[in-house]
């Protein structure tokens, strides 16, 4: 019997429940309760998501721990709480890089744990990374300065949030913002709002809470169609200025001698 079943049937005997009950109240048939509980069928995911939120069990929870009477569940909050992530393998079972464009950002919200939606997002892969979970996330606007909107920033998973560092970029998923790519101000700490600050100082920094976050990636690589510019070349007020830089740099020198 797999997790899943198991945790069905236990959570329905604990309210008293018979299975058509069960059925009646989740708005299914009694016979997919049955073939639940007997492993013989595994819910959809938003039907995983509406028995879990009927039980007051968190999702994770209800997929990953064996729920009886000697389970607990864990101090909400806690950063390094098991969080759901659906990934794609390709037929030599290597890890694809998702690809979640801007037109894909609100449905991502909704279906970033799904594993069939996950399945429908492009995917590509790069020699460079193939040790790890990554996405790739296409971002929009000009928060992030000099990296223009439309450029792709591919992130690396980050399972336990007390990792994050403050003063790298990251890209963070939250059920308000959405998907966002920022520079991340504090250090993630329970009960606490994570500070994101733009690149660009028009943009104002501004927090969000723990509760509030779904998924964080770490900035590891970005691509863009848009190649940077020349570099100016040197005025004379700059050539006067680095002549002047090195004329002192000169007599200190022989002065030390």
């Amino acid at each position: 019997m797999s997790i899943i079943s198991s945790n069905i049937k236990f959570l329905r005997k604990k309210k008293g429940l018979t299975q058509q009950q069960f059925a009646d109240e989740i708005g299914i048939k009694r016979s997919l309760v049955g073939a639940y509980e007997e492993d013989r069928a595994d819910p959809k995911y938003d039907l995983l998501k509406k028995i879990a939120a009927y039980f007051e069990v968190s999702i994770d929870d209800f997929i990953n721990e064996t729920i009886n009477e000697k389970w607990a569940p864990k101090p909400k909050g806690n950063p390094a709480n098991l969080r759901i992530l659906s990934i794609t393998v390709d037929k030599e079972d290597n890890e694809n890089i998702e690809m979640v464009p801007v037109k894909a950002s609100a449905g991502y919200m909704n279906g970033y744990a799904d594993p069939e939606y996950v399945a429908k997002l492009p995917k590509f892969h790069l020699p460079m990374f193939t040790q790890g979970t990554f996405r790739a996330f296409e971002i929009k606007g000009d928060s992030m300065l000099p990296l223009p909107s439309g450029t792709i920033i591919i992130g690396e998973y980050v399972e336990n949030w007390a990792d994050i560092k403050a003063g790298e970029t990251y890209v963070v998923v939250s059920k308000n913002e959405g998907v966002v790519y920022k520079r991340i101000g504090s250090r993630y700490r329970d009960n606490k709002k994570l500070k994101l600050i733009s690149d660009n100082p028009v943009y104002e920094p501004y927090e969000v809470s723990g509760e509030d976050i779904l998924e964080i990636w770490k900035a590891k690589a970005f691509l863009s169609t848009q190649l940077p510019a020349p570099t100016p070349e040197p005025s004379i007020e700059n050539l006067t200025s680095m002549m002047a830089e090195m004329q002192r740099s000169i007599s200190k020198l022989q002065s030390n001698n």
